[in-house]
């Protein structure tokens, strides 16, 4: 999956939460994304791929197209009816699924060329041991990549935006916030900017169960910095978008500074891209 499909992205962002199987197709074609940003890094040949933390497979099964092979792991066995169905749809024998633990992976040392990290490491409360394990298990030469997002930003929150463009959880903690979102979720649904099947909340709520704050590391510009540089990771390249909105107001000599700004880049810096080597 090369070509870069926004309509298709966008078609299969909206109904995500409506099943794993579904997630997992949203996964297969925003790969794409992940594949042109590791040309444009300079990785060639992926090799033998981890996907540590891979949710649905969905990547898995797009990785495994463009590579040698592909061994995607998660904690619970989401890609059961998911990654493997759409492997088995697509005739994709190369990819195979493990359950296991990111932070204790079943696997020698030096056994994967690329490890790939996707919205993955906020929800690890072991995240040091997570980096130890995905740098154990790399290949001398190789090469990890990493995205996530400062939890203060919107897209790093993981909540859902309302209508109404207030950002909840920089104004009143993000435990209220959290569960401002639950409500409104069961009551006032129509708050949301999401579609109905586009938002794990929403999702959650119309199935009677309660939402859980999975975002367990609460990631910051400078303590990921930190916590690639603990594992014995070098950073190859990094990359921190800023906010449009940012961009759109703000003149591009402040937007140049903002993400060596503390705080503030923490808020405005919606997405941050890691290419590691050992």
């Amino acid at each position: 999956m090369r070509g870069v499909d926004k309509q298709a992205i966008e078609r299969h962002a909206a109904v995500r939460f409506r099943s794993e199987y579904h997630y997992a197709l949203f996964e297969y074609w925003r790969s794409a994304k992940l594949l042109r940003w590791l040309d444009q890094a300079g990785v060639g040949r992926l090799g033998h791929v981890l996907d540590d933390g891979c949710g649905g497979g969905g990547m898995c099964v797009s990785l495994a197209e463009e590579t040698d092979r592909v061994v995607g792991i998660d904690l619970e066995d989401r890609f059961a009816d998911a990654g493997t169905r759409l492997a088995r749809e697509l005739a994709v024998r190369n990819v195979t699924f493990v359950r296991a633990d990111g932070c204790r992976l079943p696997f020698p040392d030096g056994t994967f060329d690329t490890v790939l990290s996707h919205a993955v490491i906020e929800h690890v409360g072991g995240y040091a041991a997570y980096l130890d394990e995905a740098r154990r298990v790399m290949r001398p030469g190789g090469h990890m990549f990493l995205q996530t997002a400062p939890y203060l930003s919107p897209h790093g929150s993981h909540l859902p935006r309302f209508k109404a463009p207030v950002p909840l959880h920089l104004l009143v903690g993000r435990r209220a916030a959290f569960a401002a979102a639950r409500w409104v979720a069961v009551n006032r649904p129509q708050w949301f900017e999401a579609p109905p099947e586009g938002s794990s909340f929403l999702t959650a709520a119309r199935r009677g169960e309660h939402k859980v704050d999975d975002v367990l590391y609460r990631v910051t510009v400078r303590s990921l910095r930190r916590s690639i540089r603990d594992a014995g990771f070098r950073i190859v390249r990094e990359d921190l978008k800023i906010s449009g909105i940012a961009r759109r107001w703000l003149p591009a000599r402040v937007t140049a500074w903002l993400p060596e700004t503390p705080f503030a880049r923490d808020v405005l810096v919606t997405n941050m891209e890691y290419l590691l080597a050992a």
